[in-house]
């Protein structure tokens, strides 16, 4: 089993700056807590395949917890971080760059930047969506809604579906 730390968070790319992967491994790690898991919590990585990561982060003050008292905020960037890094360990891919908005995903990841290939060539969409607390079903409801989402831009390329689970806490990562 990996060990991956979220906080402080490294997603070995150039395409984020440290100060935000910092942010989103501190809104993970203020989702976990929000759940009442300790660091070193076990993340189960289903879908493609089922693999767990061993998932620590440094302890949180109370600064972190009135940075990121929006919870709905705080899931959906702590929702990328997991993400991110379940991508990373599971298929290879690192962050490229952050979608536009309006194209039904979030970034693109890729195996890495090659100046002799065209922009993006190769690289693959990923839709990424957080649950803070989950409920029966709402996974899967999840999942189908992803999917649909990203057929806006099947043109483009693969995508991958990641759908984070604070609660559990669990990542579905699937290749559409």
């Amino acid at each position: 089993m990996n060990q991956i730390s979220i906080h402080p968070i490294d997603l070995f790319t150039p395409a984020i700056t440290p100060s935000y992967a910092g942010m989103l491994g501190e809104a993970a790690a203020v989702c976990l807590e929000e759940n009442c898991h300790p660091p070193g919590v076990v993340l189960d990585l289903v879908g493609d395949s089922n693999e767990t990561l061993l998932i620590t982060w440094r302890e949180l003050g109370e600064e972190h917890v009135s940075s990121y008292s929006d919870l709905e905020e705080a899931t959906e960037y702590g929702a990328y971080g997991i993400a991110l890094v379940a991508v990373r360990e599971l298929k290879g891919k690192t962050a490229i760059s952050r979608s536009a908005k309006g194209g039904g995903f979030d970034w693109w990841v890729g195996d890495s930047e090659d100046p002799q290939t065209l922009p993006f060539q190769g690289k693959v969409r990923l839709e990424v969506s957080g649950i803070l607390r989950g409920r029966p079903g709402q996974l899967q409801a999840r999942l189908r809604q992803k999917k649909k989402q990203t057929d806006l831009s099947d043109s483009l390329g693969p995508a991958i579906i990641a759908i984070v689970q604070f609660s559990e806490p669990l990542a579905h990562i699937e290749a559409k």
